[in-house]
């Protein structure tokens, strides 16, 4: 392609740019204008795509880290043809229903592959898609054989999860990452070194990328980096120096074009400057049919590996097609029913950690598309199973990940691997550390992707560790996420029913909140139904029609409410217990249904070893709440109980006081 051919090309996507962030009054024109050069190639000499097929399996992955420069790719998808992309919904940027909101969505826009905005979570993603690869590709051969291509800021790279991320993609030497970092210098309170001055290059050398700089408006230099990097035996850095708002004639190359339209008279002169003579989201038909022809580009190798696909063993074919749509196996239930058949044969008096980890030694084996892993926690999460291997530069076909110390990254690097298609991710950490992941998990929610964290040490019931590891407040802040399904299994049935129920949430993430101390097996019988499913169900009916009491609890707790109610039977209070496995599956039961398993007892109680925050909605503002108001204390899990209170005698007490207050 000439330079000229390609500055029009790359002119396009910068007058879209431009024009659309003017027409909505908002955005940020300055990426788009900036990065124009480095999208171009890309695009139009590297990136492996199919426009009529946005989900192709083995399609390379283009993640726009920097989601704020989103008419990026929606330039992008317009000019190389997905359908749905029209200039209409250019002219729609950042307006209600259109498929241009003002940071990319995946779940809106075809050929956007992660929501990013937050920045640092798409490269942190992207790590996890270039995981998926080459783990899928160990699977399955080279019907899986992609690469995953990043275009990042300075403010992805500013933030700490994108150490992590960059950290542990050097370790595991995914060679198929490349990152295109958009080396401009300003953020929005002006030049990057008001507060920076990392050199980015030696950064990643450090941790085990190739790195190197060029001149991100060459386009000749561009190619030659990228075409370097797909022959790379580790992932690598290309940080191209570029000015932001390439083409403004009084704001380039400042936090001017940041995050502002660029004005009327601005973008005249940028127009001019350009060469770009044509009306507001007008592209030429000289400019679009080389983008349009781009598009096509992959068609051949599309059809060669749809041929590839045929020609796969049908069985070995039938299992990855099984996996890219995210369909579970049947052997899935099975697994299920022998974990319950075993646990009502020889009850298990276990931590529900424990019990987690007694469940997986099934489920794994049934549903070999779950990948593990731990931050450091291995043996204290208990999410690695004995037949699981540790994945490695070495052995990508392994099932577990030693992620170390990052929660962060974890937790964004499994969004991208749901996201790639074809694994179940799941991983462990402390609940109290949920606080290093929860950017990650709402982004999960937000996109209703499949993930799942086991979450251990879920209470003051973790003892001696103190209140910095004791979680009080957790169980509340991670329910209070919209499309966030939180489970807390009282014994060894419950924890292999809210797997089971973790598994299949196709469109929701979850967290598994288990336990460190032992706790007793409270359902000794076996059912072949889940009584997990509805959120909350009778655990410990009362015997004969009154009710006065219905004691709520989850986890741990729900022993403590059983033998609360038996201390209320025997002094003329009938009471029953309702254990209560999730929030979200409960409140989205139908009203009357709600209403049977809450019931009509004079006086409702909730147990918990956290704080009362969303109880409410259960017992009543007027319900009497057993649990934390202040932080936890170091000392043996008896004694915690003990001393603030979240005992039966104190829930028995807590009762009878109500009814005397009436």
């Amino acid at each position: 392609m000439s330079r000229a051919n390609h500055d029009r090309m790359a002119n396009a996507i910068r007058a879209l740019a431009m024009d659309a962030v003017e027409q909505a009054k908002s955005g940020h024109p300055g990426l788009p204008m900036g990065a124009a050069d480095i999208a171009t190639v890309l695009f139009t000499q590297f990136l492996k795509f199919d426009p009529s097929d946005p989900k192709w399996p083995d399609r390379d992955r283009f993640v726009l880290s920097a989601g704020h420069g989103s008419m990026l790719i929606y330039a992008l998808l317009h000019l190389t043809g997905y359908e749905a992309m029209t200039i209409e919904e250019l002219k729609r940027f950042r307006q209600l229903n259109s498929k241009t909101p003002g940071h990319p969505e995946n779940f809106i826009t075809p050929g956007v592959e992660t929501t990013t905005g937050p920045l640092g979570q798409g490269i942190a993603n992207a790590v996890g898609m270039a995981i998926a690869e080459r783990h899928l590709n160990a699977v399955f051969g080279d019907v899986v054989d992609h690469r995953t291509y990043v275009l990042c800021s300075d403010g992805d790279l500013m933030e700490g999860i994108s150490q992590e991320a960059i950290a542990l993609a050097g370790h595991l030497k995914l060679n198929r990452l490349i990152v295109l970092f958009d080396d401009n210098g300003i953020t929005i309170d002006g030049k990057l070194s008001l507060s920076d001055s990392v050199d980015q290059v030696k950064r990643f050398e450090s941790a085990g990328w190739i790195a190197e700089r060029i001149d991100g408006h060459d386009p000749e230099a561009i190619a030659a980096a990228l075409k370097k990097a797909q022959g790379a035996d580790r992932p690598t850095l290309i940080a191209c120096k570029t000015t932001i708002g390439y083409g403004s004639p009084n704001k380039a190359g400042s936090e001017k074009s940041h995050g502002s339209p660029l004005g009327a008279d601005e973008i005249k002169g940028a127009r001019e400057k350009l060469g770009w003579t044509h009306e507001p989201f007008v592209i030429p038909d000289d400019v679009l049919k080389p983008w349009r022809e781009a598009g096509q580009r992959s068609k051949d190798i599309r059809k060669a590996w749809d041929k590839k696909l045929a020609g796969l063993a049908p069985d070995v074919k039938a299992e990855f097609e099984r996996r890219i749509k995210g369909e579970l196996p049947n052997a899935l239930e099975s697994a299920v029913q022998k974990v319950k058949r075993t646990l009502a044969e020889a009850p298990k008096d276990i931590a529900t950690r424990s019990s987690s980890e007694f469940a997986l030694e099934s489920l794994v084996p049934a549903v070999p598309e779950m990948i593990g892993g731990s931050a450091d926690l291995t043996g204290s999460n208990n999410t690695r199973t004995k037949s699981m291997k540790a994945m490695s530069a070495s052995d990508y076909g392994a099932n577990f990940i030693h992620y170390g110390i990052r929660e962060h990254g974890m937790a964004a690097a499994m969004n991208g691997m749901t996201l790639h298609g074809g694994i179940i991710p799941f991983s462990g950490t402390f609940l109290v550390f949920s606080d290093y992941c929860r950017p990650a998990i709402r982004l999960a929610a937000l996109m209703g992707e499949r993930v799942i964290h086991v979450m251990t040490h879920d209470s003051i019931g973790l003892g001696e560790d103190g209140p910095t590891h004791q979680p009080v407040e957790h169980l509340a802040a991670l329910r209070a996420i919209p499309n966030l399904n939180v489970f807390r299994p009282c014994d060894a049935v419950e924890a292999v029913e809210c797997w089971d129920l973790a598994l299949r949430a196709k469109d929701t993430p979850s967290v598994l909140a288990l336990t460190r101390q032992n706790l007793p097996q409270l359902r000794k019988s076996y059912t072949t139904s889940n009584l997990c499913a509805s959120g909350a169900y009778e655990i410990l009916p009362v015997e004969g029609d009154n009710v006065d009491v219905s004691i709520f609890a989850s986890g741990s707790e729900v022993a403590i409410a059983v033998e609360a109610a038996q201390l209320l039977n025997r002094q003329g209070k009938p009471a029953r217990v309702v254990s209560v496995p999730c929030f979200e599956l409960f409140f989205a039961l139908p009203a009357e249904k709600r209403h049977a398993i809450i019931g009509g007892a004079e006086v409702n109680v909730a147990v918990e070893a956290g704080v009362r925050q969303g109880w409410d909605a259960i017992i009543g503002s007027d319900g009497v709440f057993v649990g934390m108001d202040s932080f936890g204390a170091s000392a043996p899990v008896k004694d915690l109980y003990r001393h603030f209170g979240i005992t039966a005698d104190s829930v028995a007490a807590a009762a009878l006081a109500k009814f005397r207050h009436r």
